[in-house]
């Protein structure tokens, strides 16, 4: 079960720990106007929170933007999201795992510098790979603790900054409109400093395992941007002070923030760099960078886990719809993990992308396919606004204005304005991201096209779901996800037991508990219903507790509808479970009565994957 604390925790993991890379290679760009350009970044990440928060409520899939534009368009806009999402995973898994043996350097001052620094970041790579094919679980506490830990150091930093040597002086020096930097490095600096906002797609990716995606994932998006902005708006301001802007021999401008350690710079350990310009001494000091470095490390590794994890998912929710080939969802036959997606796309492609030692080019890479991404997020809202316009929505996000019958969403217009003038600048100043980042497009849409035809014999645009995935055993089978419907009666203990024991076999088997609240036609469906949400509550906490006993991995969910069965189909195909156990009362076949209950005859007749009906005690 997932709530805001751990959703928050994840994504800050994800989006606080790029500080440790993005504070450098943004300011080797926007030297003195570093601060700002993370102001305009934070602006833009805020309205991207927003779109990514009304979508992953609407649609609780893994697939972020890839699969808001699916349900706006088609399977080929879904495709070309997915495939720059891709881009962006391998280039946070390249880029995080390179600096965690920069910062691991407080011991060993060789891993700063190429080559130890590359090969420190493959081994990082290959390990975290390892381990998720083998498939170890992730401590969502351990992971809500190192996010607050982390955030009180960087204000503890900050703190002591502007104690020390913050200088409003400084920073208006440091400034020379159309200089230091240029106008051209302005721009550019703007999409790159977005590597900074590095996780939005982490909660999207993660809301199948959400309790109640309406509450949990818009307060976890704006906790992340309350944090982030804070920290952004902060800590390059102490930065630039203690590291002010100078100009080289060449005449060139520069910080030490941007310039490689060969040159007495901090490029490859930007906030380490900070602590040793602080004005602290002696044991103080070497106290502070070493846990400092620590810390940065393990943030790092576990941001590097969480770009494995992404582009595993990802690559998993493609091959479902038929947009990669099916081996890529196939799992190990004993680990029962997708291992082929993890060692090519988390591991493979990533350890060739830090291999040059190019800091610069991953950022710009992870700027195209980011960029990209967000502006067909946004652009995707927009559309299902329109052509969805009399939906009804359990979470609406704000500010819209009303016209012509539509909530125009204000923070996705201007959000995909800004987002996509992003991708427009670093497609046009910077030409290796340009070329790299276009042949990356034109080979995914070069292979889409030929699986789609030749292989799957299905248009571009239709959307094909692949076969459930059962693992045929010697006298059983094992499913990789099971749907159970929870409600406090003795038939919902009946499908929880035969979930279990279906379960039992195969330790990768991952239970799904929902609990579908059932909201009167009078009433809106964001109504107040403190009753039924406490009810909903205690069924999923003594499902849970139930499902403990059997050594059962379980994610629950609270969801709201007009009806039940509906609910429950379009969550299990959302999950690409492979069955569905429902718990039903035995009963005396009437005519023109329901067998089963209105509910449980729904799923019969209209789910598209296996049901199975446990019976309870016979009903009078």
């Amino acid at each position: 079960m997932l709530g805001t604390p751990a959703l928050f925790s994840t994504a800050y993991g994800n989006v606080g720990s790029s500080i440790y890379y993005a504070l450098g290679v943004t300011a080797v760009f926007a030297l003195g106007l570093t601060p700002i350009v993370f102001v305009i970044a934070g602006l833009i990440f805020a309205a991207t929170a927003a779109t990514y928060a009304e979508g992953t409520v609407r649609y609780p899939e893994a697939g972020g933007s890839s699969s808001f534009a699916r349900h706006a368009f088609n399977e080929l806009f879904s495709f070309g999201a997915a495939w720059a999402q891709m881009l962006v995973y391998i280039a946070t898994v390249a880029i995080s795992a390179f600096f965690v043996p920069h910062y691991l350097a407080v011991f060993w001052e060789p891993l700063r510098e190429n080559p130890w620094d590359i090969v420190g970041g493959a081994i990082v790579i290959v390990i975290l790979v390892g381990i998720n094919i083998v498939g170890v679980r992730e401590a969502a506490s351990l992971n809500i603790v190192l996010a607050v830990v982390d955030f009180a150091t960087q204000l503890l930093l900050v703190a002591i900054g502007f104690v020390l040597v913050f200088s409003p002086s400084t920073l208006i020096e440091n400034v020379e409109l159309g200089v230091a930097p240029t106008w051209s490095q302005f721009f550019v600096a703007i999409p790159i400093a977005m590597l900074a906002y590095t996780g939005v797609e982490t909660v999207s990716n993660l809301a199948e395992e959400v309790r109640d995606p309406a509450r949990n994932v818009p307060q976890a998006y704006k906790l992340v941007a309350a944090a982030t902005f804070a920290i952004y708006l902060t800590l390059p301001m102490i930065a630039l002070s203690a590291l002010p802007v100078f100009r080289e021999g060449d005449g060139d401008y520069a910080t030490r923030l941007g310039l490689p350690p060969d040159k007495g710079g901090f490029a490859n350990d930007p906030v380490l760099g900070v602590v040793q310009n602080l004005g602290l001494e002696g044991q103080t000091l070497d106290a502070l960078e070493i846990y400092v470095g620590v810390l940065a490390a393990t943030i790092l590794f576990i941001a590097t886990n969480a770009g494995v994890i992404g582009a595993s998912r990802i690559t998993y929710a493609m091959a479902g719809y038929r947009q990669l080939p099916s081996v890529f969802r196939k799992v190990h036959r004993r680990f029962k993990t997708p291992w082929l997606a993890l060692v090519i796309f988390a591991g493979l492609l990533p350890v060739l992308a830090i291999l040059p030692g190019e800091t610069n080019f991953l950022g710009t890479m992870y700027s195209f396919g980011a960029t990209l991404s967000f502006t067909t997020a946004h652009i995707a809202l927009v559309v299902i606004r329109y052509r969805r316009r009399e939906e009804e929505v359990l979470f609406l996000a704000k500010p819209n204005i009303r016209w012509r019958g539509v909530d125009w969403p204000l923070f996705a217009l201007l959000g995909g304005i800004g987002t996509l003038i992003a991708w427009v600048v670093i497609v046009l100043q910077d030409a290796q991201t340009r070329w790299a980042g276009f042949g990356w497009l034109l080979l995914g849409f070069v292979a889409y096209a030929v699986y789609r035809r030749w292989f799957v014999r299905a248009s571009l645009t239709e959307t094909v779901r692949a076969p459930a995935l059962v693992l045929i055993a010697p006298l059983e089978v094992a499913f990789r996800t099971i749907v159970v419907p929870v409600r406090r009666t003795p038939e919902t203990e009946e499908a929880l037991f035969a979930a279990a024991r279906l379960a039992a076999a195969n330790r990768r088997t991952r239970i799904a508990l929902v609990n579908v609240i059932e909201v009167p036609l009078d009433r809106p469906l964001d109504a107040d219903m403190h009753d039924a949400e406490l009810e909903a509550e205690r069924a999923l906490d003594a499902a849970e507790a139930l499902m403990e006993t059997y050594e059962v991995r379980t994610v629950t969910r609270v969801t709201r509808a007009r009806a039940a069965g509906p609910a429950l189909v379009e969550d299990a195909l959302a999950r690409h479970a492979e069955l569905i156990v429902v718990g039903a009362p035995r009963t005396r076949i009437r005519r023109g009565k329901p067998i089963f209950g209105r509910t449980v005859d729904y799923v019969l007749k209209h789910s598209p994957i296996r049901v199975l009906v446990a019976a309870g005690r016979r009903a009078a």
